[in-house]
């Protein structure tokens, strides 16, 4: 299982890209979550199969139709929880 947490900034906030996260990642089985930060970004964290994970990230340089990303920064994350589903903080 692989498992990343991306930051994902642009205009990223009030473009509906929580809910295409949340399509994008049950389209492709994964579990995990996304959520707003206070500094405009999006925060994701993915857990699955590596090319599942690839395919999302490889869709979030795109986003919601309204978004427009500028950069998107991917880091491999450790830790021990395990998330069932894929969820909107």
């Amino acid at each position: 299982m692989k498992r990343v947490l991306l930051t994902i900034s642009g205009k990223v906030q009030g473009v509906c890209f929580r809910r295409y996260s949340l399509q994008k990642a049950n389209e492709f089985g994964l579990t995990g979550y996304v959520k707003n930060l206070d500094n405009g970004n999006v925060a994701v964290l993915l857990q699955g199969g590596s090319n599942a994970v690839d395919r999302f990230i490889a869709w979030s340089h795109e986003g919601a139709p309204q978004s427009r990303v500028q950069d998107v920064l991917v880091e491999e994350d450790d830790a021990d929880n395990i998330y069932l589903d894929f969820s909107i903080h």
